[in-house]
């Protein structure tokens, strides 16, 4: 094999390698409820599993990619976020509940000073680092599909109240009309 031979696979496996990350980091993109862009710069290993490790628990990823391969895969998406791809930035792709990992970065980001939230986009909406602590605010998804089932209950059992106590003083009516109609017939 000749050298030039060599060199021309070689060049040829690296595009391949970018051409398939670009396809994994735009199937995030698009298979993920949100992603949140972070500068990780300062951070620890340590702190980086630590920060990890929270995400894991609020089922999400957390991937550092080259911010071009970032950028390629974003327009082949259909997104636009140029400010945020600047410096070493990580990437928080929530597969399912989005406030849950906004709250996880902003929970981290409060303790780790050296965390900074860039932005972000939930769904195909490009997000501020605002919106980001405004997201980590709202109540997670389990509170929220709790009080959606209280205010869907409360009705219901209000009802079954009334209804309980409809039929409760309908009894006492008419038993009050029997002890009556018989006192009426004893005397």
């Amino acid at each position: 094999m000749t050298d030039s031979a060599t060199l021309r696979r070689s060049a040829k496996y690296p595009r391949e390698d970018k051409q398939a990350t670009v396809k994994e980091i735009k199937e995030l993109f698009v298979n993920s409820k949100a992603s949140v862009f972070t500068e990780y710069r300062g951070l620890t290993v340590a702190q980086l599993k630590e920060l990890r490790d929270s995400l894991r628990q609020a089922d999400a990823t957390y991937k550092v990619y080259k911010n071009t391969l970032v950028r390629i895969a974003a327009k082949e998406a259909g997104l636009s976020f140029d400010d945020t791809l600047i410096g070493p930035v990580a990437i928080a792709f929530a597969k399912t509940d989005a406030v849950g990992t906004a709250k996880a970065l902003n929970d981290f980001a409060g303790t780790n000073k050296d965390l900074i939230l860039k932005g972000g986009v939930l769904g195909e909406t490009v997000m501020s680092t605002e919106d980001i602590v405004a997201l980590a605010k709202l109540p997670s998804r389990e509170v929220l599909l709790a009080q959606i089932a209280g205010t869907i209950q409360s009705p219901l059992t209000k009802s079954a109240g009334l209804f309980q106590a409809f039929t409760r003083n309908a009894a006492y009516a008419f038993k009050a009309l029997a002890d009556k109609k018989s006192a009426d017939e004893a005397a």
